[in-house]
């Protein structure tokens, strides 16, 4: 299957406009900036689409963040504002008065909302849109956080493969350090493919061409796939039978 980087490319730095005009005329493009290539291409369109001075980086460090420099390498590359918001304190406040052990899945996505919640506090500070940054090879198989990284106001590559992000990257012009930075979590410091248990090469291919050699593989992405569903979904709700 063909792809053709720069016609995706200008079609949504074009969506992005048409976004902007219907659902936010003047606002600002707000993008959480963790130093990796999705946020790095999401922020990087937006600045095609609206120019520099309308898209707002946010860097949110939990403590320490050892490739933090990748992020202030993104925002100066595309000279956009940006600020620093650590969310150490928050998240630690948070555990501190929940009063129970917090289980290793709660504590792991903690941090992802409360970025997220650090978003939404800026851009309604700043006449802003969140930009969701999630990729369709993630979404695939529920690589995010409900109501972390899996959200935002619009979401310009989530039909996009990790293969095909890479490809637009490196037409935006971006730094190759940032578009073949080997993806991290961010959570447990593990790198996505050493949770996934798959590459994402292997997974494009199968999202793309339905081809995967490896039957495991095979049955862990559909499992991923099935399980994780309900993360694209908009919220269930009651529809009652009135008279």
């Amino acid at each position: 299957m063909s792809f053709d980087a720069l016609k995706v490319k200008n079609g949504c730095v074009q969506w992005i406009r048409d976004f902007f005009e219907e659902n936010g005329k003047g606002c600002n493009a707000v993008v959480g900036i963790s130093g990796g290539k999705d946020s790095s291409i999401v922020a990087a369109l937006c600045v095609e689409a609206l120019g520099r001075d309308r898209v707002i980086g946010v860097l949110m460090p939990n403590g320490y963040q050892h490739d933090i420099d990748m992020a202030y390498l993104l925002v100066r590359h595309l000279g956009i504002k940006h600020y620093v918001v650590n969310i150490k304190e928050a998240v630690d406040a948070v555990k501190a008065n929940i009063p129970f052990e917090l289980s290793s899945q709660s504590t792991q996505n903690l941090p992802p909302r409360i970025r997220m919640a650090t978003l939404y506090a800026v851009s309604q500070s700043h006449n802003g849109r969140v930009a969701n940054t999630c990729n369709l090879s993630e979404d695939w198989v529920g690589y995010s956080t409900r109501y972390g990284d899996s959200v935002g106001d619009f979401s310009p590559c989530s039909n996009i493969t990790v293969a095909e992000m890479k490809q637009i990257g490196r037409i935006l012009g971006l730094p190759d350090v940032l578009v073949d930075k080997v993806p991290i979590d961010g959570l447990c410091g593990k790198t996505d493919e050493d949770n996934l248990g798959f590459t994402y090469a292997e997974l494009d291919r199968y999202i793309r061409e339905g081809v995967i050699e490896d039957e495991a593989k095979k049955a862990r992405i559909d499992y991923l796939h099935r399980i994780n569903q309900f993360k694209l979904k908009l919220m269930p709700s009651y529809e009652p039978e009135l008279s």
